[in-house]
């Protein structure tokens, strides 16, 4: 053991190990300008992203301080946040008993990782879990991100399929995660590059029910469904409840294994704990990522049903094939998500999901009608809301329709492009978008979001339509060459 206090720096003479290199301390960081935050983020993270906030007018804003509701940017300017990090701040920013719970741990000098031991607090979020969960899910892994949980709920059911060459079948337009297991079934040619993928694997159209019967009654290997409850990457996305309970029918019928995707949907964003309690069905396996960290902690989970998990972990030689890793289950970020389910429920954060998340549509529906060449539709339940936009060549004057009409694939994305960056810019609101359909503004702000936040985006968002799309162009395109 040192015989020396920790944060002692030793000169250079007394040194034993290599010369600490040139690093930026954490006050650096904090006092760091914007142009050096640019410079650092195109140098050592992603050059080819910055493009793109610096296109939106994203890479000007330093965020010094979150709150509830706002961040506060480098010049004191509140930012009303409707972008909500695609559904992981239900709480808001740094909710106060979130950040006190942390604290207690820390001033208690508790432990983090115990791999070696059982952990009291990896078992209570486990069975906290189980508690919000219906039916017989109650068999959980708790893992770091979204992707680590859907991994985690392929496998599972992948194993307790009884199939030896159980086959995978995922949606159109699905998002699962990028690692290279739920890769595989993401829909994305985009994200799937040229990496090698995973072939056990079947594509149908979502909310197809013909089509999904059609692939499992003409393919006895096909052991397990994957789909998200709500498609969040492909433009919120929701099917029908005859659908749902189609999809419990048709999977029982064939002892096929049902697992949802509720990574984005779920902890209450729909105004339901889960989306697919809204259809009265229950799957096999599901997962929750996002939110369950109460926006202070990187925190998902697969859920199994108790049946499920023990076919394919639940002997002694079979426990360890999908084990929690080194951070599934850390101390600070189980009781930081314990205590997020306890505010969740405390607050009637699900309840005021749905309720606010009525008022939130009900408000755009009245925008889209003042404005149907703009809006081509509205949609979404809870705060997980939709705003698409018809092609660009709809959205201007007749005359310029047939010269622009054979640009609209190529403009794609442009309008919501140009909306959220002058929402950002000269109304102080900052909107998310969506992977596959650029077309859609995503809507996911905190679940503590009230009338009077949804007034305010409204109102700028009807503000600066009602500009009218040739000005809008011409705000963006100036800001862009200023």
């Amino acid at each position: 053991m040192l015989d020396r206090p920790v944060n002692a720096t030793l000169d250079a003479a007394n040194r034993r190990g290599p010369a600490k290199p040139q690093l930026l301390s954490v006050e650096d960081a904090k006092a760091m300008s914007v142009e050096t935050m640019a410079d650092l983020f195109k140098d050592h993270i992603n050059p080819g992203q910055f493009h793109f906030m610096k296109l939106l007018g994203f890479h000007k804003v330093k965020i010094e301080r979150a709150e509830g509701m706002f961040y506060t940017d480098q010049n004191g300017r509140k930012i009303l946040d409707f972008f909500g990090g695609f559904g992981s701040l239900a709480h808001g920013h740094n909710h106060p008993r979130v950040l006190a719970a942390r604290e207690r741990f820390q001033d208690e000098k508790r432990h983090e990782i115990a791999i070696a031991f059982l952990s009291q607090y990896a078992a209570a979020l486990a069975k906290n879990l189980a508690a919000c969960s219906p039916g017989e899910l109650d068999m959980v892994f708790l893992g770091s991100t979204g992707s680590e949980a859907m991994e985690a709920a392929i496998k599972v059911a992948e194993r307790a399929s009884g199939r030896k060459n159980c086959k995978i079948v995922h949606a159109e337009n699905s998002f699962h995660g990028k690692s290279k297991g739920v890769l595989s079934i993401t829909d994305s040619t985009l994200y799937q590059g040229d990496f090698r993928l995973v072939d056990n694997r079947v594509k149908v159209p979502f909310g197809d029910l013909p089509a999904l019967k059609r692939a499992i009654e003409n393919d006895s290997d096909i052991g397990v469904v994957v789909l998200e409850t709500v498609q969040g990457g492909g433009g919120i996305i929701g099917a029908p409840t005859e659908y749902w309970q189609g999809v419990r029918a048709l999977c029982d019928r064939h002892d096929v294994l049902w697992v949802a995707d509720e990574v984005q949907c779920g902890y209450g964003r729909t105004g339901k704990f889960y989306a697919f309690e809204h259809h009265g069905v229950v799957p096999d396996v599901t997962a929750l990522a996002k939110s369950l960290g109460a926006g202070k902690a990187a925190v998902g989970a697969m859920i199994a049903k108790r049946s499920v998990y023990m076919k394919a972990y639940g002997t002694p030689k079979t426990a360890m094939i999908h084990a929690q890793a080194t951070f599934g289950g850390i101390g600070e970020a189980c009781v930081t998500a314990i205590e997020g389910l306890e505010v969740l429920y405390d607050e009637d954060l699900i309840g005021n999901s749905a309720e606010t998340g009525a008022y939130l549509l009900s408000r755009l529906k009245t925008i889209q009608a003042k404005y149907p060449q703009i809006i081509k539709d509205v949609r979404g339940q809870g705060l997980m809301i939709g705003l698409e936009f018809h092609d660009f060549s709809r959205t201007l004057p007749l005359a310029l329709r047939p010269m622009v009409a054979m640009l609209d694939d190529k403009l794609k994305g442009s309008l919501s492009g140009f909306i959220g960056a002058l929402l950002l810019r000269d109304y102080d609101v900052l909107v998310a978008f969506t992977e596959y359909n650029r077309n859609v503004i995503r809507l996911e702000p905190p679940l503590i979001c009230g009338e009077d936040h949804v007034d305010q985006f409204c109102d700028a968002l009807d503000d600066l339509l009602g500009k009218g799309i040739v000005s809008i162009v011409k705000d963006f395109v100036k800001s862009q060459l200023g």
